[in-house]
């Protein structure tokens, strides 16, 4: 029989729908306005804390629809944003310092969809709200660390080539070296010159009485250590943002050292900075064992620190490896003790810096610092102002018992909560520079839901009179089309969910275009079978006819649209890319229900009976 599928294609396609209703369910329930607590280092949430929070609310008349409990938070769930709110205040209030309070927007899928991995698909800044940040990177800062950097490899290399020095002075973005004598000065030249090719080393000519050399960044470096700042800062805000856990954010270069962010769904703009200038790392320094603190006075190269557990602790200033120098980190548990730990893993430098420290100062103690920079938005004077933080503590003294280089363990942490979180900033790595915010927007719900609103509008809108158009200008086949066209709807919505891609306006704007485009198709296919019904063909062979000779057509059509869409994602961004990403699933999804779709109805009212006549 010409126009019947076999019952495999049947069921694919039946199954296909099916799947394809079930991931796109959620999107029809919202979201619920909710409050998320998140204990900070040392603290931690339980069935406890939950009570008295639930407690503090009810007192407060205020009523939540569900809570939930997890290891790492607790999420409120609240039916409108005005208890939402309120409810924040009140956590903030009562709850002390440990815990931080953050407004949020929970998916409100229901449990049988969320056991399918059934999610909906994410909102985009211009139809959920959200926070966006212009960042502004401090070259100035960066251009100092890697001065900083490099003066202390010059006086590692001299100590190593046995050429003494008086003194390594850094002076703005230059090094002065002074020397006992001309000889030493004329041989380091030479030396550092080959060992260091992107600096420029001359005489201090200024300088009479002790011979003295001048190490100059070269432009070219100074230009890579700028870009290489900038573009080490979005990868680290990538990695930062993506592990803690905001969903498809936006982080993308604006010119030579401004960074753009754009967080959807956030709701809490000073959670949000905190989320950004969070910054947790650790150095490692032998102890000086050879002083003592006198007069809480340290002496000349080494530092006090205060310990974790009480006291202070001196430590000698040379900083042996660095947070910046660790590739990987990972939490766990130690097996002797059963602590806390995380097992770091350094670079290639790294690695052999430690190498040699721990070979040539066995038997001596080591310290970990921990440092952490935090940043915290007070109240004061009736204004909002951000404070910031410098905590440096020594973790861990431990006494080199052996040679190692790349790889070991860090010990010391309170627990394993807060060995994830060290782990996961470390991984995550530092900020290359200092970043600064000169710019802050907040896209409130309100005008989100507007857009929302104006958005799926223009859908309906453009869906319905495609409807109308195809049931009265082809009868029958019309209502297959049209059914076809809903079909495709559910497809994308689907599909936009399983990749759990970023829906925005220009988003919306593809899809209000693929609705256009997707009856084009069946168009061509519907006029091909009633030139052949007009040519006398029966109406079977007619339908056959129709779909098998409109095929390559259709074929050249999309395929064309699909290469364009291609190119607009690989090479457009943030607006344009949404745009291309909803068209390349609309041409997709609509080829398969304009040729596939209408071709099972027809087969199925059609296929299995003598016809006279056709009602298209």
């Amino acid at each position: 029989m010409m126009n019947h599928f076999p019952a495999w294609k049947n069921t694919l396609i039946a199954l296909s729908l099916i799947i394809a209703i079930v991931y796109a369910l959620p999107n029809i329930y919202g979201e619920d306005p909710s409050v998320q607590i998140s204990p900070l280092r040392g603290a931690a949430v339980n069935a406890t804390l939950l009570a008295d929070v639930n407690k503090e609310l009810q007192s407060n008349n205020i009523s939540p629809i569900k809570d939930e409990l997890t290891a790492s938070r607790i999420l409120i769930r609240f039916s409108n944003t005005e208890e939402q709110l309120k409810a924040a205040d009140i956590i903030k209030t009562k709850l002390p310092r440990d815990y931080v309070i953050a407004l949020n927007l929970a998916p409100a899928t229901p449990q049988w969809l969320s056991a399918l991995n059934a999610s909906p698909m994410y909102l985009g800044l211009d139809l959920r709200g959200g926070v966006h940040f212009l960042l502004e990177v401090d070259m100035k800062a960066a251009e100092k660390q890697a001065v900083d950097r490099n003066a202390t490899d010059f006086r590692q290399f001299l100590r190593e080539n046995k050429l003494r020095y008086l003194s390594v002075v850094i002076n703005d973005s230059l090094v002065h070296i002074k020397f006992r004598n001309q000889t030493l000065h004329d041989e380091a030249v030479e030396k550092l010159s080959s060992q260091f090719p992107t600096w420029e080393f001359k005489p201090d000519v200024t300088e009479s009485s002790t011979p003295t050399l001048i190490a100059i960044m070269s432009t070219n470096e100074l230009a890579e250590v700028r870009k290489y700042a900038l573009q080490q800062n979005i990868i680290t805000l990538k990695n930062r943002v993506n592990e803690l856990g905001v969903a498809e954010p936006v982080i993308q270069q604006q010119g030579d050292n401004r960074i753009v962010v754009e967080l959807p769904g956030v709701q809490d703009t000073a959670r949000a900075k905190e989320i950004l200038g969070a910054t947790a790392t650790l150095e490692y320094h032998l102890v000086d064992v050879e002083h003592s603190i006198v007069a809480g006075r340290a002496p000349i190269g080494s530092k006090i620190y205060t310990r974790r557990e009480g006291g202070q602790i001196l430590l000698k200033k040379q900083i042996i490896v660095t947070g910046s120098e660790i590739v990987d980190a990972s939490s766990g548990i130690e097996s002797d003790t059963g602590s806390a730990m995380v097992s770091v893993s350094l670079d290639g430098p790294g690695g052999k810096k430690m190498s040699k420290t721990t070979r040539d100062n066995i038997g001596k103690p080591m310290a970990v610092v921990f440092i952490e920079n935090r940043t915290e938005t007070k109240m004061v004077d009736g204004k909002l102002v951000r404070q910031k933080t410098i905590i440096e503590e020594v973790i861990n003294v431990a006494t080199i018992r052996g040679h190692f280089s790349n790889r070991f363990q860090t010990t010391g942490l309170d627990n394993s909560a807060e060995a994830r979180d060290l782990a996961l900033l470390l991984r995550a790595g530092a900020l290359a520079a200092p970043i600064d915010i000169v710019e802050e927007r907040t896209v409130g719900p309100s005008l989100g839901q507007d857009n929302i609103d104006m958005g799926f509008n223009s859908v309906i809108i453009g869906f319905v009179v495609v409807l109308i158009f195809m049931a009265v200008y082809y009868k029958t086949f019309g209502l297959f089309a049209d059914i076809a066209l809903a079909t495709n709807l559910v497809f994308i919505i689907a599909i936009l969910s399983l990749l759990q891609a970023t829906l925005t306006l220009p988003g919306i704007a593809g899809i209000v275009l693929t609705v256009g485009m997707a009856v084009d198709a069946n168009v061509l296919i519907f006029e091909r079978i009633k030139e052949e019904l007009k040519n006398g063909n029966s109406p079977q062979a007619s339908i056959h006819a129709g779909y098998e000779k409109a095929f390559s057509t259709i074929a050249d059509a999309n395929i064309t649209t699909l290469i364009v869409a291609i190119i607009l994602f690989g090479f457009g961004t943030g607006p344009i890319k949404g745009f291309a990403i909803t068209l390349s699933i609309g041409i997709l999804t609509s080829m398969f229900t304009a040729i596939v779709g209408t071709r099972a109805l027809v087969n199925a009212t059609y296929g299995s009976r003598q016809i006279d006549t056709l009602k298209i």
